[in-house]
């Protein structure tokens, strides 16, 4: 592998592993390997004593720069700020707790000094209890209309990748775990590679209702995002037709029998019938807007990315 520098962003959100031992075991393979790392740790305010613990390594004259954020956010912003900061075009993200064997951190870097725009690690050789992969085999199988069974460890979080194909990708919030999909989605050349799962990342993980909720409700925004950005009136004009429909079967079927002598006016399907039928005016109406907004947007935003030429492609003149 060529030395080069490269810059290792290492958000401090949710759980961390102490920081001395896992920054000892991220840095020697990366130096072994010829690279020369700097680390950034970039802490929430949640975080302020896992940022003291990075800046006892900084102070120790260690390649490690503390970046404290002012408010509360997670680690789609977490890492973008460290992108911004860092000094390298080339990032190793990892998290602040053990996903991977720290050997398999030189093949992503080099899988991006090949060509790629991001090399994400799939954890192989998984050992772990029965409810984890339960959870693992759910989450996957609802996520695969947005993934399209191209990637298979989103929860993994361990990724090699240039900084401009980072900065390009709009995330935020949750949506960090679908980084690789919206990477696709915006053009960039992503693969998957395969690495051995770390033993200090085998345990039973509990979570409460509420972290379920939130992944059911990203995966339908992720969902929504990589199929209908361009063409919101398809989404909601086919839940505005679907429940329309519904209505406007309904009170045919109420005016066919009040024709017929029938009585309507207490029954309950006549209510129904008029909410479905609104619901559908609505949902459409909706989606109306949001297809002018993307209209009126158009001229000013750019749907697409130019691959990278070659250098030899890029110094050809025209003519």
């Amino acid at each position: 592998m060529k030395p080069s520098g490269v810059s290792v962003i290492i958000p401090l959100h949710e759980r961390c592993d102490p920081l001395g031992p896992l920054y000892k075991e991220y840095l020697d393979p990366l130096r072994a390997a010829g690279l020369d790392p700097e680390f950034l740790f970039v802490a929430a305010p949640s975080h302020a004593a896992q940022a003291n613990e990075a800046d006892v390594l900084r102070k120790s004259g260690e390649p490690v720069r503390v970046l404290r954020l002012a408010q509360p956010t997670g680690p789609a912003m977490l890492t973008r700020v460290g992108a911004i900061e860092a000094k390298n075009d080339l990032l190793l993200v990892l998290p602040a707790y053990r996903r991977i064997e720290a050997q398999y951190l030189p093949g992503l870097v080099e899988r991006v000094h090949q060509g790629a725009d991001a090399a994400f690690a799939a954890r192989v050789g998984r050992r772990e209890p029965l409810s984890n992969r339960a959870r693992r085999w759910l989450f996957h199988s609802l996520a695969r209309p947005v993934t399209r069974n191209r990637f298979h460890d989103l929860g993994c979080g361990v990724a090699a990748l240039r900084r401009d194909a980072l900065l390009e990708t709009p995330i935020y919030g949750d949506f960090f775990r679908f980084l690789p999909t919206l990477m696709q989605r915006e053009g960039f050349e992503v693969v998957e590679l395969p690495a051995q799962q770390h033993p200090g990342d085998v345990g039973v993980r509990f979570y409460g209702p509420a972290a379920y909720l939130r992944a059911a409700v990203d995966l339908l925004g992720s969902y929504f995002l990589a199929r209908f950005t361009e063409r919101p009136l398809r989404f909601f004009g086919l839940i505005g037709l679907l429940l329309g429909g519904i209505g406007a079967i309904l009170l045919v079927i109420l005016l066919v029998q009040r024709i017929g002598g029938v009585g309507i006016a207490n029954r309950p399907a006549l209510l129904l019938g008029t909410l479905f039928l609104a619901l559908g005016i609505q949902s459409i109406a909706l989606g109306l807007v949001a297809e002018i907004i993307v209209h009126l947007s158009a001229p000013t935003r750019r749907p697409y990315r130019l691959a990278r030429l070659d250098s030899a492609d890029s110094n050809d003149s025209p003519g």
